[in-house]
């Protein structure tokens, strides 16, 4: 209708149609009370357009967005009250911002005329979130709401995606306005997608042509920019063996023959070692985490460095690069493929083997199969892969819980891995698979927890509960804090200073929940115990029985080079 006056509420129900959105995850509060008012029609009867779902916790609902955006390339949205609701997203903003996630946190604010004024729940949230962000805004006026929307979402999913955070005051939500739909394609200062230089191009091109051990490292990048067949065509032609990082295993095949494993700390032996041996090196869309690169100092001297990214920051932050390809990895991996020759690097590529057939008798076969004593987390991740194939959707929380369920899973298909990388946010498990189970209503979610990790958002077993999301959590069970119980036992001489662990019912709180529940001591019952759990149709909550000092292996200890990796303790 011309000239139709709505309230700013009303218009952010609209901007946010708009924009495609289908599932809002939060929590109402006073200063964002008219906008869950209009909210209500939109969720319900003709107007429906919106599934809103109901966090216990406003940290949880950034994790959820997260989880939600990680599994269907889609940005993920919550909405907040002001003071603390806005305050507690902060973790789960710098956590996105770190790992390139694109979600838009909407929070509620005090009246423009209150602000200054220490007014009840009134809190600077655009300045404290400013420098883990990727845009900050305060909506001051209801004229500004579909610029500012548009805006947001454009930021967040353009590029190198990351969070943009809307301060959204009361005035502006009950101001009258007229809403005018808008398409941002372009932001002054903002390069989102930068052009292609094809000098740099075949730069990279002639040096691959000539390596005789050539490296790709696969980042998080390739799945954000949906280059995973590009990928897969410029290895196939160089015939370069690749390693993954964390964030990019599901970016090439656990069974792809040129997969060879996971790089980083407690990656897999043979990538790490063979890094300081190749001689060219191709980064693609990953940012030489410290946790990949061990010590910089000595990290590949010996090789020609090619990095692919689509942010020209991360080029020579950690290491110097010899070419930088600062592009959408989308169009720089074809661009590369199309100058690069045929190449048979065998030779290269079964040198890999030894070290990999190692690492299978010293540290894989004795955590997958071993012959007595309580269960392993190894095991307990190995018969979730062998009874899902692959096509599951992992979540992990943070600590050992995290390095052996990424190490140990299968990944068959892309945005296959959802996990807390460059924060390493405890709590982040169980929330981001409540929201993935929304982003990939048709794949199944496991989520494996230690259980320090577990009880830091265990109030979220309370929205798996009222929205019945088929979360099967595994939550293995050491009674320690157990990654840093690990490091004191190595580096601390065997100081545990407060990482042992007195645990709850679990059992109990399970049935307070509603949800069924199965515990497992004995590794005869295992198998069967995860076919139940992916049997059951809804949440499942599986606790495994694990021994207390089952460590992460290999380890590259801190500050060592990558090469110096520990098979043993």
């Amino acid at each position: 209708m011309a000239n139709e006056k709505i309230t700013g509420s009303e218009a952010l129900m609209r901007a946010l149609q708009n924009e495609g959105v289908k599932t809002i995850f939060g929590y109402p509060g006073g200063s964002i009370m008219p906008v869950y008012d209009a909210l209500y029609d939109y969720t319900r009867g003709e107007k429906k357009a919106f599934d809103h779902i109901l966090v216990r916790h406003e940290q949880a609902a950034t994790h959820a967005a997260e989880g939600y955006a990680r599994v269907s390339g889609e940005v993920g949205v919550c909405i907040v009250t002001s003071g603390p609701g806005a305050t507690n997203t902060l973790t789960g903003i710098a956590d996105a911002m770190l790992d390139s996630t694109p979600i838009v946190v909407i929070a509620g604010q005090v009246p423009i005329g209150a602000l200054g004024t220490d007014a009840f729940q009134e809190v600077d949230l655009v300045g404290v979130a400013q420098p883990i962000s990727k845009w900050s805004y305060q909506i001051r006026r209801a004229a500004d709401i579909a610029w500012a929307v548009d805006r947001a979402f454009y930021i967040a999913r353009s590029g190198r995606p990351g969070p943009v955070v809307l301060d959204f005051p009361k005035n502006a939500q009950t101001e009258l306005v007229e809403f005018v739909p808008q398409k941002a394609d372009f932001v002054r200062s903002y390069v989102a997608y930068p052009e292609l230089n094809m000098e740099a191009v075949n730069e990279a091109a002639n040096l691959i042509n000539n390596a005789r051990k050539p490296l790709a490292l696969v980042g998080q990048g390739v799945e954000l920019g949906n280059a995973q067949d590009e990928l897969k065509a410029f290895l196939e032609k160089a015939d370069i063996p690749a390693a993954r990082t964390m964030l990019g295993l599901s970016a090439l095949p656990s069974s792809h023959p040129l997969n060879v494993g996971m790089l980083g700390m407690h990656g897999n032996y043979a990538p790490n070692i063979k890094e300081q041996e190749c001689d060219v090196l191709i980064a693609i869309g990953m940012r030489f985490s410290d946790r990949v690169t061990g010590n910089v100092n000595t990290y590949a001297k010996q090789a020609k460095i090619i990095h692919l990214d689509i942010d020209k920051s991360e080029i020579d932050k950690c290491v110097k690069t010899d070419v930088a390809i600062v592009a959408d990895c989308k169009e720089s991996l074809p661009s590369l493929t199309r100058l690069i020759e045929k190449r048979d690097h065998s030779e290269w590529r079964e040198s890999f083997k030894p070290l990999a057939e190692k690492e299978y008798n010293k540290v894989i076969m004795p955590a997958l199969h071993p012959k007595s004593g309580p269960l392993l987390m190894g095991e307990v991740v190995d018969a979730v892969a062998q009874a899902t194939h692959g096509e599951n959707v992992t979540v992990t929380d943070v600590g050992q819980n995290q390095l052996f369920a990424t190490r140990y899973s299968y990944y068959n298909k892309k945005r296959s891995i959802v996990t807390s990388g460059g924060l390493g946010t405890m709590g982040y498990g169980v929330p981001a698979a409540v929201g993935a189970t929304f982003g990939a209503p048709d794949r199944t979610v496991v989520c494996f927890c230690g259980d320090g990790g577990f009880q830091m958002n265990i109030q979220e077993l309370g929205t798996i509960m009222e929205q019945q999301s088929p979360v099967k959590i595994v939550v293995m069970n050491n009674n320690y804090l157990g990654n840093v119980r690990q490091w004191q036992d190595m580096f601390w001489h065997r100081r545990k200073s407060f990482t042992k662990m007195l645990n709850p019912c679990y059992e109990l709180i399970a049935q307070g929940y509603g949800i069924p529940y199965a515990a497992v001591t004995n590794r005869n019952e295992l198998k069967a115990a995860v076919e139940k759990m992916l049997a059951t149709k809804g949440p499942y909550i599986l606790e495994c029985a694990i021994l207390d000092d089952d460590d992460v292996l290999p380890m590259t200890p801190p500050g060592k080079s990558i090469d110096e990796m520990q098979l043993e303790i």
